[in-house]
């Protein structure tokens, strides 16, 4: 029997059924008290599943499990699996080296960008890493001592859950479930409600948790209040009230639509969201202060017709409001819409217009804590300034934001949906699936979220409030 195989024995003998003494010992991983209850669980129970707010040392767990079983178990198999591959790889793949890289136990194991293994056994004695992406990912494992280990679970499909279950048949085959708790069906859901007798379940907040940060835990507070769902998923470890609806509440969008407020201020924004399909629509929104003005429309119009578009609106404003001093004209610079803002430059420079033309760009938000993209984000704003305006409204203030009386807008406003995706982040519908849902590409919506958008020359963004 090689070396390497005597010490493992011990180590087996050791600290079989004491995951935390091994995490010490062996790792220097000091667990807080749930992670402690949770290893003590996972050592004498087949399935456990966690669900917790944000930042409070899961990942770190996940690491602990996977190293001392692949420690203290004789040729066993972990599967660790996440939904996505920024989540296994960059995460807690990468937690998972750090750890080994300090242990005790680092001459036994070798890492790889997709195995641990132990040296001289690779074929049967390992962990490896497998998007949980296709079932068929999870199928083909069998082994008398096997642990899976589901970051981020609550974003797996049920297809690759039901595979995982009906692998783990064995009598020392275990499951290791954790993540934000995004949605109210699923697995993962379940897990911790009808099927919680099957399971050993535990709920940790950021409240709780030394390791969190109390700063972001405060902004998340202000932000989107006590009540809200995102506090809830990111804060308390609790699933939503419900299934994520509109992003926009109807509520607010009515209060607002034909409010009569006055226009304020010396600045004239205007947001162009331009069509990119023949049955969509080319919308421009004029907005002074905390008033938006009714939406100029056109259908299947060229880009040289919607610059001309643009600057006869701005011109029109300028005339029916001297005291405006600025104009600053945001497009959706995707797709065709990067032709309307290379035009709009160019008939700036060369009539000498006191305008600034503004390119917003899709892709990463500023915010990449809280949004899973650039449009959430841009949304986010307008929905801010709406909620504050209802909620002054509510208190007795006078409204200070006003929607033109448009029935297609507010339906936009008030129809997309949003979701938690598996790391916390707030993502709105995708529109493409609000087409198959049979409703129409939001522009004009979109184009009132631009009109509340900075574009910085950085690719960065703020928001501003408009009053």
């Amino acid at each position: 029997m090689s070396k390497p195989y005597n010490v493992m024995a011990d180590i087996i003998d050791v600290y079989w059924d004491d995951p935390v003494a091994f995490a010490e010992d062996m790792l220097g991983f000091y667990p807080d008290d749930w992670q402690r209850a949770v290893l003590n669980d996972l050592a004498g129970h087949p399935r456990v599943s966690i669900r917790s707010g944000q930042g409070v040392g899961k990942t770190g767990l996940e690491s602990v499990a996977c190293i001392w079983f692949l420690c203290c178990r004789p040729n066993p198999k972990v599967i660790c699996t996440a939904p996505s591959k920024e989540q296994l790889f960059t995460v807690l793949w990468a937690e998972i080296a750090k750890w080994l890289e300090g242990s005790k136990v680092k001459s036994l194991l070798k890492w790889t960008k997709t195995r641990v293994y132990m040296s001289g056994f690779e074929e049967r004695w390992f962990a490896t890493a497998r998007t949980a992406t296709r079932p068929e990912n999870m199928q083909g494992f069998h082994e008398d001592y096997m642990l899976f280990i589901v970051d981020e679970a609550s974003g797996v499909a049920d297809p690759i859950m039901e595979a995982i279950l009906g692998t783990l048949s064995g009598a020392e085959n275990k499951l290791l479930m954790c993540g934000n708790p995004t949605r109210t069906s699923g697995t993962f859901f379940d897990s911790h409600n009808r099927d919680r007798d099957l399971y050993k379940t535990h709920k940790v907040s950021s409240l709780d948790s030394p390791r969190t940060s109390k700063q972001n835990i405060e902004m998340l507070k202000r932000k989107y209040n006590e009540g809200s769902d995102v506090w809830r998923v990111r804060v308390l470890g609790e699933f939503p009230k419900a299934e994520a609806d509109a992003f926009i509440p109807l509520e607010f969008a009515e209060l607002a639509k034909g409010a009569g407020i006055s226009a304020a201020g010396d600045t004239l924004y205007l947001g162009v969201d331009v069509a990119r399909y023949g049955d969509d629509e080319t919308v421009i929104a004029p907005r002074i202060g905390g008033k938006v003005f009714d939406l100029q429309v056109h259908s299947k119009q060229g880009t040289t017709k919607t610059t001309g578009h643009v600057l006869a609106k701005a011109l029109e404003m300028r005339k029916q409001y001297p005291f405006i001093r600025n104009v600053i004209i945001r497009v959706d610079d995707s797709g065709v819409g990067g032709g309307v803002t290379d035009e709009l430059e160019e008939e700036v420079y060369r009539q000498r217009l006191p305008y600034k033309v503004e390119p917003i760009n899709n892709g990463w938000a500023s915010d990449d804590d809280h949004y899973d993209n650039k449009a959430t984000e841009t949304w986010a704003a307008l929905r801010e300034v709406l909620e504050e305006s209802f909620s002054g409204h509510i208190q007795g203030k006078p409204l200070d934001l006003e929607l033109p009386d448009d029935e297609k807008l507010i339906s936009q406003l008030t129809t997309r949906k949003y979701r938690m995706t598996p790391k916390g982040k707030i993502a709105i519908e995708r529109k493409e699936d609000m087409k198959k849902r049979g409703l129409p590409s939001p522009d004009r919506a979109d184009a009132v979220v631009l009109s509340f958008a900075t574009g910085k020359d950085t690719g960065a963004y703020a928001f501003e409030r408009p009053f």
